[in-house]
């Protein structure tokens, strides 16, 4: 009847341990490591600023190519009146003038791109009531006026500026993109690592809720024992302690590591959560070559690099623009008429041509171009030679973790005939242990050290899963999967 209550105690205590760990309770919200990245999609901070970020620049180039089409206003001047006395230097006389007019003004202009002039067409509208008095005699006129034109401006003997304002909100825009797919894939890492140490904690807990069913069995058999005079007190005594032990250490850690998981995913801090993970892995064959030439090939960094390269060829221009010998040109040609009936306004147009061109002439500048050239110069090798070296880091830490992974290998395979050697040995010693062969505190360690090796499989599994992660985020290659991830072609294809 006692072995009967005994076997009955421990698997009560085996079915709430296993209910406990594989079925989330009331309120709490499972997690597997795809659901976790969904949820970051959605509430991440990183992940919204980042995206924000790339959806700013995206309207800065609509709105950057909006105003290279054609742009239509209608300037209005309803009312105009004016009372003034003025001096004529043409009769050396003061008069009097007093003006009411009424106008306005509609114009198309559209911006030439290739060559970044301007071409208006240009109508002014009007009417007036004009009179002035000059000693004592009025005079006066009432009359509509018109004045359609087209006009060309163009500035000659210079840099192109709006079509480099374009291509550089371009780079702007394709860097944006970049910095968020980079995001995308570091936001990856961070909540894998978070991820995988609550699922660390949760197994730690479940060690932990073995070692507790273990120790009540090992107090259970010594106090039999005891009480059948089979055995010393202090061995109770030394039970006892074992299982306090092994109580104490459930829950430790796990509830922070949530905390910072949750922080990160954006959810409240006073939800609970669950994670689940397989974490049973089957190491894989990485092609160091392989994942070397595609990391080269399409790290977006390398990218940034070379838009960065690109802008400081854009202020290498605007730079050797400084003081420079710089010209516009300007054309109109267009009617004038006026008449004080509207419908004969243009009964005697009269043309109205005019050409401008315009020079700016640099003398002296006291040697300021040619040391603000030589300065850019210098940013230009300095961003050539931190190009080299980043192409160079990327292979150096491919390497560093393809050689980590291999180690790992071989680790996982240690690891787990290690967890085997001390089951087999945890077993052996549980059956000397009810014989009375060794003590309390030797049958202690024994658990310790099985639960050791299985922290350390587990652990060596998470860190191969998380080493292959990071090989992921260096090639732009997943090697479990066998495709690429983002390939630089795909954003180059959606500019």
């Amino acid at each position: 009847m006692q072995i009967d209550l005994l076997l009955l105690k421990r698997m009560l205590l085996a079915i709430v341990v296993f209910m406990g760990i594989t079925l989330p309770s009331q309120g709490q919200i499972p997690l597997t490591i795809d659901k976790a990245m969904e949820i970051a999609q959605e509430n991440s901070p990183s992940l919204r600023r980042s995206y924000m970020n790339l959806e700013r620049y995206k309207q800065n180039l609509i709105a950057q190519k909006a105003s290279l089409k054609s742009r239509f206003s209608l300037n209005l001047n309803p009312l105009d009146y004016n009372k003034n006395r003025r001096f004529d230097n043409r009769l050396s006389q003061w008069y009097t003038n007093e003006t009411l007019n009424s106008s306005g003004t509609f114009q198309i202009e559209q911006p030439i791109l290739w060559t970044d002039g301007t071409i208006s067409l240009i109508n002014k509208f009007g009417w007036q009531d004009n009179n002035s008095i000059l000693e004592g005699n009025k005079t006066s006129d009432r009359a509509f006026s018109n004045d359609l034109y087209l006009q060309l401006t163009q500035p000659i003997f210079t840099y192109n500026k709006r079509k480099m304002e374009l291509k550089q909100i371009e780079y702007d825009y394709e860097n944006a993109d970049i910095s968020y797919a980079l995001q995308r894939l570091n936001t990856e890492k961070s909540i894998t690592d978070q991820f995988y140490a609550v699922y660390m904690a949760q197994s730690n807990l479940e060690i932990s809720r073995e070692e507790l069913i273990n120790a009540q069995q090992s107090y259970d058999i010594i106090k039999n024992k005891v009480e059948a005079d089979l055995a010393a007190k202090d061995e109770l005594f030394q039970a006892e302690l074992n299982l306090a032990t092994a109580r104490s250490s459930v829950d430790e850690s796990l509830e922070n590591a949530k905390d910072k998981l949750k922080q990160t995913l954006g959810m409240r801090l006073d939800e609970d959560i669950l994670v689940f993970a397989e974490v049973d892995i089957k190491p894989i064959q990485v092609d160091l070559e392989q994942a070397i030439t595609h990391g080269l090939g399409s790290r977006l960094e390398l990218r940034q690099r070379e838009i960065e390269s690109k802008e400081l060829e854009f202020e290498m221009i605007k730079t050797k623009a400084l003081n420079e010998f710089k010209g516009d040109i300007s054309l109109s040609f267009g009617l004038m008429g006026d008449n004080r009936h509207l419908n004969k306004m243009f009964n005697n147009p009269t043309q109205n041509p005019r050409v401008s061109i315009s020079f700016t002439v640099p003398i002296f500048d006291w040697g300021e171009k040619r040391a603000r050239i030589k300065a850019q110069k210098v940013a230009q090798q300095i961003n050539e030679l931190e190009f080299h070296e980043e192409k160079v880091d990327i292979e150096l830490n491919i390497r560093q973790v393809w050689r980590s992974l291999e180690n790992l290998r071989t680790q996982i395979k240690i690891a787990e005939q290690n967890v085997q050697n001390a089951q087999l040995t945890y077993d052996l010693n549980q059956t000397r242990y009810r014989e009375g062969d060794i003590t309390g505190m030797e049958m202690s360690q024994f658990q310790t050290q099985l639960s050791n090796k299985k922290i350390t499989y587990t652990q060596a599994l998470i860190n191969y899963r998380i080493e292959l992660l990071n090989l992921k985020i260096l090639s732009l290659y997943d090697f479990d999967k066998n495709i690429p991830i983002v390939p630089m072609k795909d954003i180059i294809d959606k500019k």
